[in-house]
């Protein structure tokens, strides 16, 4: 839509004819700026990175120029450009002046706000769209780790964007400490999941607390006192003095020494949970 302002009135040669084509001039092109930028939309020509578009009022390029172009497809590199009226192709950038993303030109019914940059010759995209893969890499930079305690996929492909690999098959992670050799490094690994012993022998004294219920093997009896013969001596078996004196199989409470030796591997996992992880490497 353009203004409907005749810029040729009033007739020429009157007195105020020169100021008020001028004053007329200077509106019809504000009007024109501003329809272009709410009501005369167009709808982007060209691709996907290099568009076009085509109003009915030629624009004329000006520090802050401002239009409203409704996109046709979504920009796949970070260097889309945009050729208005012929004035030529010029790179779209953010507000910011950083490079777009893919995605930050959605697509289809994305209208796009943009202002023009006289100083650095771009077109600045006011509304950049915010989506996953254009959210997802501020978020997720390279080096990041992604888990997920559901779903296998693999995140270049569940979240549209980066280049991931499995990280830490059947491990935990370890914060860096600076100050111990074994923490240092990123990325270090180290560990076991189970501790290999192989014929270790060793003693150890059983307090009264660690000694398990347990018998000594051997034969039941009494100790019998014998006086006979002139020689009077100690006996050990049956009878003599009905058990007074008899021994029990059962260990004592006393502390004692058993060795012990041992084959095989004993766990060494610290208790933990199955998550999928990934680290964005590009």
């Amino acid at each position: 839509m353009a203004s409907s302002i005749d810029a040729t009135k009033p007739t020429t040669g009157t007195a105020t004819t020169s100021s008020v084509r001028d004053n007329f001039t200077l509106a019809k092109g504000e009007l024109n700026e501003l329809m272009r930028a709410t009501e005369d939309q167009v709808t982007a020509g060209g691709t996907a990175d290099v568009l076009t578009a085509n109003f009915v009022n030629n624009v004329v390029l000006t520090e802050g120029l401002t239009i409203c172009i409704k996109a046709a497809l979504a920009n796949t590199t970070a260097t889309p450009t945009l050729d208005v009226d012929g004035t030529g192709a010029k790179t779209i950038v953010k507000d910011s002046g950083a490079a777009l993303v893919a995605g930050n030109i959605a697509g289809s019914n994305h209208r796009l706000i943009l202002k023009y940059d006289a100083s650095n010759t771009v077109w600045v995209l006011i509304n950049p769209a915010v989506t996953a893969t254009t959210i997802g890499p501020i978020i997720y930079p390279v080096g990041s780790i992604y888990t997920n305690a559901a779903v296998a996929t693999n995140p270049a492909t569940l979240l549209g964007f980066g280049t991931w690999t499995a990280f830490g098959t059947g491990r935990v992670m370890i914060g860096i400490d600076s100050g111990n050799a074994l923490f240092d490094t990123v990325e270090e690994t180290g560990g076991n999941a189970d501790i290999s012993i192989s014929s270790t022998t060793d003693s150890h004294a059983l307090t009264i607390d660690e000694m398990p219920s347990h018998n000594h093997p051997g034969a039941p009896g009494a100790l019998n006192y014998l006086s006979s013969g002139g020689n009077p001596n100690f006996t050990w078996g049956g009878g003599g003095l009905g058990g007074k004196y008899g021994i029990d199989l059962q260990g004592g409470g006393q502390g004692h020494t058993h060795g012990i030796t041992f084959d095989g591997t004993n766990s060494n996992y610290q208790p933990f949970i199955t998550v999928y992880m990934w680290k964005r490497t590009a």
